[in-house]
Order: C-alpha cells, then sequence, then structure tokens
C-alpha cells in the first residue's frame, strides 16, 4: 500500500481519530441539536394546536355574539311594535276622551240652550201678560185689577196647548 501512498499507521490513526470525532460530535453536539429540534418541533406542534384551539374558540365566540345580536335585533324589533301599539292605543283612549268631552259639551250647551229658553219664554209671557193687561185697560178705558187679570191670564196660557209650558 505505500505504493499507493497509503501508509497504514497514519491511516488507522486518522480512522480512530476520525470515530473519536464522529462519537464527540454525535454526543456533544448532534445529541443536543437533536434535542433542541425536538423541542422546537413539539413547541411549534403546540403553538399549532394553540393556535386552532384559538381558532375554534374564536369561531364558537363568534356564533355566540351574532346569536345575541339577532336575540338583540328581535328584542328590538319586538320593542319597536310595541311601542307602535301602544301609540296606537294611547292614540285612540285620546280620540274616545276627546269625543267624550265634545259630547259634554254638546250635552251642557243642549241643557244651556233649553234653560235659556225656557227663560226667554217665561219673560216673554210675563210681557205678553203685561201688553195683554195694557190692552185690555185700554179697550175697556179703565183700570182693572192688574193681579186678577194677570192671574187670568196665566191661566188661559196655561190651558192653551200653544202657549203651555214646556
Amino acid at each position: 500500500m505505500e505504493g499507493l501512498g497509503i501508509n497504514l499507521p497514519t491511516l488507522l490513526a486518522q480512522l480512530i481519530n476520525f470515530t473519536i470525532l464522529l462519537l464527540i460530535l454525535y454526543f456533544a453536539a448532534y445529541k443536543p441539536i437533536l434535542k433542541m429540534l425536538d423541542q422546537r418541533s413539539t413547541k411549534i406542534k403546540e403553538s399549532m394546536e394553540q393556535a386552532e384551539a384559538i381558532k375554534q374558540q374564536t369561531v364558537n365566540t363568534e356564533k355566540e355574539i351574532k346569536a345575541q345580536l339577532d336575540t338583540a335585533r328581535k328584542e328590538g324589533l319586538k320593542l319597536v311594535e310595541q311601542s307602535s301599539l301602544m301609540g296606537e292605543k294611547l292614540k285612540e283612549e285620546a280620540k274616545k276622551e276627546a269625543r267624550q268631552e265634545a259630547e259634554n259639551l254638546v250635552a251642557k250647551a243642549k241643557i244651556e240652550i233649553s234653560r235659556e229658553r225656557d227663560e226667554t219664554i217665561e219673560q216673554l209671557r210675563k210681557e205678553f201678560i203685561n201688553v195683554a193687561v195694557s190692552a185690555a185697560e185700554k179697550v175697556i178705558e179703565q183700570s182693572l185689577d192688574k193681579e186678577k187679570h194677570r192671574h187670568i191670564i196665566e191661566e188661559v196660557l196655561k190651558e192653551n196647548p200653544v202657549l203651555k209650558k214646556s
């Protein structure tokens, strides 16, 4: 082998050195690097699982929020509808009250008109009696007993269906 330029004792020494170097590198560098890579791989895997869990939690939270928003919207629409119905009810009650008030005013006005009519008729009756007594005095050309004749005229008016008191 020496013809090839290979020295066996040097080759063996180099092989032993190379093997020792490989063993040193294996225990000193390769195992710690593998351990570090395994740890890093585990951390990445855990991070991915956490990210997936967070993603799932986010989806669930979004669903819950959407459900709550739908519920709130439905409740809002319900409140608007109730408010609208209440407004209509109040409007109807106000109309009814106004109508009742108007009817009361009309009834009071009718009573007042009737009272004023009765007073006017009574005044006309008194005036008519006074005019009739005055006319009778002039016709007879003598003074009559006004109270006696007033009583007679009132009796005639009471008996007359057209001039009767209401």
